[in-house]
């Protein structure tokens, strides 16, 4: 018996204007792997996430999220076992909200409030979106930290840790929403390479935990060992997905070959 995917992308689209970003995007993410998107700044990726967690609404097409639609109401199917129906009318906003708090989502930026400790950060969804009270907040907050190795830092103020700390800080806010799949945004885009480390071996950690995570990344060590399927996303459309090994040892599109070359010239340089 087949087990449902844990996200469903269906044919999504998404336009600004007259610029179309994507073009028609469909996958799956099973429960428990890794999917790592990788692609050319403006090939859609960010957009395609930003639209999974609905902070950008598709132009057409849907996401599922544990079978529920994040989109549309839907009809239930006739096929037995199916998880899908036929999209009826667009989910309100409270509904959206609530079918997307099993994501969570950590961007470029950390956007911690300056204002509160750190374990304040991070029990502050939890209590108020959650609805979680203080003793149980607080408990959920201290183990999220302690996942990312952070627990030591819990009463100081964002503006005392370095960047690395504050992303994984970051990282722990989204964890103790207790969602059901972890979406990051080129989460060390903005660190220097000692500092990616650290957030990389945070990220690697969850992997092994079999946390369910979409990943948007231009680190390609990252996408090629830790991931159980990377996709390859090239002017609004996924121009090759598979396997790690299969993407980057024998890659069949040439516009792959071209990114993947290039690539490793970029990382070969800031080596040097």
């Amino acid at each position: 018996m087949s087990t449902a995917p844990s996200i469903r992308v269906i044919d999504l689209h998404k336009k600004f204007a007259a610029l179309e970003v994507l073009k028609g995007v469909s996958f799956d993410v099973q429960r428990g792997t890794v999917v790592s998107m990788i692609g050319a700044s403006g090939s859609g990726k960010s957009t395609l996430l930003r639209c999974i967690n609905h902070l950008e609404t598709p132009t057409s097409g849907d996401v599922l999220i544990e079978g529920a639609s994040l989109c549309y109401q839907r009809a239930p199917s006739d096929r037995p076992g199916a998880q899908e129906g036929k999209p009826g009318k667009p989910r309100s906003l409270a509904e959206i909200n609530r079918i997307r708090r099993d994501l969570g989502m950590v961007f470029q930026q950390f956007n911690l409030w300056p204002h509160m400790t750190v374990l304040q950060n991070v029990i502050e969804a939890p209590r108020h979106v959650r609805g979680m009270g203080r003793k149980e907040a607080l408990e959920t907050g201290r183990a999220a930290l302690e996942r990312v190795h952070m627990l030591e830092k819990a009463d100081v103020y964002p503006a005392r840790l370095s960047g690395g700390q504050q992303q994984r800080v970051a990282i722990a806010r989204a964890l103790a929403m207790q969602p059901k799949v972890m979406l990051f945004d080129e989460a060390t885009s903005s660190l220097d390479p000692e500092l990616t480390d650290e957030v990389l071996a945070v990220m690697r950690d969850l992997a092994r935990d079999g946390t369910t995570m979409i990943v948007v990344t231009h680190e390609m060590a990252f996408a090629r060992e830790v991931s159980d399927h990377v996709m390859f996303l090239h002017n609004g459309l996924i121009e090759e997905q598979g396997a790690p090994a299969q993407l980057f040892q024998n890659p069949q599109s040439e516009r792959l070959k071209q990114f993947l070359n290039k690539s490793l010239r970029q990382g070969q340089e800031s080596r040097a």
